[in-house]
């Protein structure tokens, strides 16, 4: 995820709050969060999931939509995502 420069502290402070409640959300095993090094505006979140069940019930929450909604009006781009899994 890419922030607006001005934002990036809101966008911090916005994960601050939700990291706990995403961390409690049933099948959600651990959030993270982490800044690019060379490009501090650049943010990715890493999240292990239960199953793909358990995700999308998350992504279907009031939760994820209000906390999307906050999120997205601090990009500075077009988000991306990827479900991945481990191969070793």
């Amino acid at each position: 995820m890419e922030f607006k420069t001005e934002k990036i502290a809101d966008f911090q402070d916005l994960f601050e709050k939700a990291a706990p409640k995403i961390n409690a959300f049933a099948g959600c095993h651990f959030v993270e969060l982490y800044q690019d090094k060379n490009t501090p505006h650049l943010f990715f979140t890493y999240s292990h999931w239960e199953n793909a069940e358990a995700l999308e019930k998350y992504r279907v929450s009031e939760f994820f939509r209000a906390t999307w909604a906050n999120t997205k009006v601090l990009f500075s781009n077009k988000p991306e995502a990827w479900s991945v899994g481990k191969v070793s």
